[in-house]
């Protein structure tokens, strides 16, 4: 993957269109991409591994209501909308490649009190990067993932977004 490029080329692209191309890439939240674009990108940063370590230092390093924003922007795991197709379409296959939408009754059911009670400790929804799993080690996570305290829990939701980020950036790449 270390040698497969962006299309278009993040170097060669002025804020505007950088913005436009690359600003979904976090959730509802084209801020990251501005803030990365205005520290300066090169040729290196054509690469997806080098573009997702540049904006995910940017929401590393925001302070900590600014990475609360991009957490809330993320919709619940097997949630409403989900079932209701109101998710972005990165969204929609990454669950749907974790057998989220297949789940049965009852494990609807347990990710809603999962979801709920999460939300309820924390103030946000629960964020895993679900590539490569499948719905039984999500429903583990969550379980684990609700003993943390509330500001480990948001350093962790943020290390899930920037997993997030990179695989979107290295699927774009393999397009």
């Amino acid at each position: 993957m270390t040698d497969t490029l962006l299309t278009p080329r993040p170097s060669q692209l002025d804020k505007p269109a950088f913005v436009a191309a690359y600003g979904d890439i976090y959730e509802h939240s084209p801020w990251v991409a501005e803030l990365t674009w205005e520290q300066g990108l090169d040729a290196h940063h054509d690469q997806p591994a080098a573009l997702a370590e540049a904006m995910g230092e940017v929401l590393a390093s925001a302070p900590a209501e600014r990475q609360l924003e991009v957490i809330r922007a993320h919709p619940d795991l097997a949630g409403k909308a989900a079932l209701a197709g109101g998710l972005t379409d990165d969204s929609t296959r990454e669950q749907a490649g974790a057998g989220l939408d297949q789940c049965s009754p009852e494990e609807l059911a347990r990710f809603e009190r999962l979801n709920e009670a999460y939300k309820t400790k924390f103030g946000f929804p629960f964020v895993m990067a679900v590539k490569g799993s499948d719905r039984f080690a999500i429903l583990d996570a969550f379980e684990v993932r609700l003993e943390n305290d509330p500001a480990e829990e948001r350093r962790t939701a943020v290390e899930q977004i920037n997993r997030i980020a990179r695989f979107r950036l290295e699927a774009r790449a393999e397009d």
